[in-house]
């Protein structure tokens, strides 16, 4: 399976957006060099007041460029990096990944796969009623799915850029479905 990275973001400030790059370079164990997400322990603006210490699961966030074209049949207006993701992506199907997917992003980079994104209210601030449609409640189970993108680690450092290639590595089975984190 592979696809190809459409726009890369940073940025080294907490914002809800984050402005595209001509390219970012991942660090391994870290993220994305300059921007306010990256750290070995969670610096997630909300979650670092209760959670300090723990591992940073959420280091590089990347988002399926598909949900724009989606959100767009809808009248939203959304392009990279606005939801506040680092890498924007074409042709893979990443919320369909298992846990502890590799994704080779380029000619070095590796991140591995760590969960959803579970979005936050902050999206309606950005456009409102879009926090509506990037997640939905199945009427039956009452099972929520999270269509905002998934979050990973870095396994081996690297610069990345629009147009990069990507290719998936999936883990030995059985695979795990994708949790939020």
């Amino acid at each position: 399976m592979t696809g190809r990275i459409t726009a890369v973001s940073s940025n080294g400030t907490y914002s809800f957006s984050k402005p595209t790059r001509a390219s970012i370079t991942l660090l391994a164990g870290l993220g994305v060099e300059g921007d306010v997400h990256a750290g070995e322990t969670i610096r997630h603006q909300f979650r670092m007041t209760y959670e300090p210490d723990l591992p940073n699961l959420r280091q590089v966030h990347l988002m399926h460029e598909e949900l724009f074209d989606e959100l767009a049949l809808k009248g939203f207006t959304v392009s990279a990096g606005r939801l506040g993701e680092n890498i924007t992506t074409r042709g893979i199907d990443l919320l369909g990944l298992p846990t502890g997917t590799l994704l080779h992003l380029g000619e070095e980079a590796v991140v591995g796969v760590t969960g959803l994104r579970n979005p936050c209210a902050k999206i309606n601030d950005f456009q409102q009623g879009l926090l509506g449609e990037v997640f939905e409640i199945d009427p039956v189970s009452g099972d929520f799915t999270f269509k905002s993108g998934i979050m990973s680690v870095v396994r081996h450092g690297g610069e990345v850029r629009p147009h990069d290639p990507i290719t998936v590595e999936l883990p030995a089975g059985p695979h795990r479905p994708l949790e939020r984190v």
